[in-house]
């Protein structure tokens, strides 16, 4: 049999902290689905598009001054 140590002082049952482990931490709110696999696992998926968040980088130019990247 194994032993499964935990800290006896930590102030979250252990099933409290498997479930905060099982949380998203994607990017849910912008995403176009969000997948649960069946051990836990959730998968964000974007599909390609063109999204820009907030104000657009204009960046520095190049050598020669020409504007490079521009949003």
């Amino acid at each position: 049999m194994v032993e499964v140590k935990t800290h006896r002082d930590h102030p979250a049952s252990m099933d409290e902290r498997v479930q905060k482990r099982r949380q998203n931490s994607g990017d849910a709110a912008h995403a176009d689905y969000v997948v649960r696999g069946d051990k836990g696992t959730i998968t964000n998926i974007h599909n390609s598009r063109v999204q820009q968040y907030g104000e657009g980088n204009k960046g520095e130019g190049d050598i020669h001054g020409h504007k490079r990247g521009v949003v």
